[in-house]
C-alpha cells in the first residue's frame, strides 16, 4: 500500500533522516533505560495506592473533598478477589467486550472514512463538519433516551453508546492526519501516475496513518469510558453493569473494583491499538524528543 508513497518521498527527498542516528544510539542504551521507566512506573502506581491507603485510614478531608466514606485498598483486595473467583467474571467480560469491539469497530470505519474524505475534500468539510461539531461536545450520558428509542434492543443502544464514544477522536485525528500530508507528496505521486482510489490508499492514507493511529488509540479508551453509560441501559451482565450495580447496592469496594477492570481493560486495548499503529507505518518517526 505504501509503495507508492515511499517512492514519492524518496523522490522529494533522497537524504537520510536525521532521526536515524539517533535511533540507533537511542536503541544501543534502551534496554536499561527501559528497565529503569518500568521500575520508576511501578513504584508511582505504589506510591499513589499508598497515599489512598493514607488518606482513607486518617479521614482526610479537604474541605470539598473528604475520604471519609471511600472503600480503601485493604477493602478492594478482597473484593477483586471475589470477582475473580466469580463465575460471573467471564460473561461480564465477554459482554462488556464485545459492546466495545462492536461499537469501536463500527467508530474506526465510520470516522477513518469520513475523515479522509473531510481532510481532503473542501466541500464535505463545509457539508459534514458542522453538524458533527454540534454533535460532538453532546455527552454519551445524554443519548440514552435516542438510543433507547432508535434501536429495537438494549444490546444496539449499548453499543452505539460505545460508538458514539469512539467516534469523535477518530474522526478528528483522521480529518487533521489527512489535511497534513505534504502537498508535494500528492503532487510527486500524480506525476507518477497516481490517481483517484489508489492515491489515497498509497498516499493519503500512509501520510495520515500516525494520526489515524492516535486517533484510534484515543477512541478505544472513550469507548471504555461510555461503557458504564452504556450498560446503564439495561445490562444484565458487563463490567459496567457491575459497577453500577455495585453503587445501588452500597457495595462500595466493588464500585472500585469495577472502575480499575474498566481502567486496566481501556489501557490494556489503546496500548494495542498503539503498537499495531507502530508496527504498521514504520516509515513513521517522532520528530523531536524528551529528556
Amino acid at each position: 500500500m505504501a509503495a507508492t508513497f515511499e517512492l514519492a518521498k524518496r523522490r522529494l527527498s533522497a537524504s537520510p533522516r536525521a532521526g536515524d542516528t539517533r535511533t540507533a544510539h537511542a536503541a544501543a542504551r534502551g534496554r536499561p533505560a527501559s528497565l529503569r521507566r518500568r521500575a520508576l512506573r511501578i513504584a508511582s502506581l505504589a506510591a499513589c495506592i499508598a497515599l489512598w491507603q493514607a488518606a482513607v485510614q486518617w479521614r482526610l478531608s479537604l474541605g470539598i473533598v473528604t475520604f471519609a466514606n471511600v472503600p480503601a485498598p485493604a477493602d478492594v483486595g478482597p473484593a477483586l478477589w471475589s470477582l475473580l473467583h466469580s463465575p460471573k467474571l467471564p460473561m461480564h467480560l465477554f459482554a462488556s467486550i464485545t459492546r466495545v469491539l462492536a461499537g469501536f469497530v463500527a467508530a474506526a470505519f465510520a470516522g477513518v472514512g469520513l475523515g479522509l474524505a473531510i481532510g481532503r475534500y473542501r466541500a464535505l468539510e463545509d457539508t459534514l463538519l458542522p453538524p458533527l461539531e454540534v454533535l460532538r461536545p453532546i455527552p454519551a450520558v445524554a443519548w440514552i433516551p435516542l438510543a433507547i428509542l432508535m434501536f429495537p434492543s438494549s444490546e444496539l443502544s449499548m453499543m452505539f453508546i460505545t460508538f458514539i464514544g469512539a467516534l469523535f477522536p477518530i474522526l478528528l485525528n483522521t480529518v487533521h492526519g489527512a489535511e497534513a500530508v505534504d502537498p508535494r507528496l500528492v503532487a510527486t505521486a500524480r506525476s507518477l501516475g497516481t490517481r483517484g482510489v489508489a492515491l489515497y490508499a498509497e498516499v493519503i492514507l500512509p501520510g495520515a496513518a500516525p494520526a489515524i493511529f492516535t486517533g484510534l488509540s484515543i477512541g478505544m479508551g472513550t469507548a471504555w469510558f461510555c461503557l458504564v453509560t452504556a450498560e446503564m441501559i439495561a445490562g444484565q451482565y458487563g463490567i459496567g453493569y457491575f459497577t453500577w450495580e455495585s453503587y445501588t447496592l452500597q457495595n462500595y469496594p466493588d464500585i472500585v473494583v469495577g472502575m480499575a477492570v474498566i481502567g486496566l481493560l481501556g489501557m490494556g486495548s489503546s496500548l494495542l491499538v498503539k503498537r499495531i499503529g507502530t508496527a504498521l507505518t514504520p516509515w513513521y518517526a517522532p520528530r523531536g524528543g524528551r529528556q
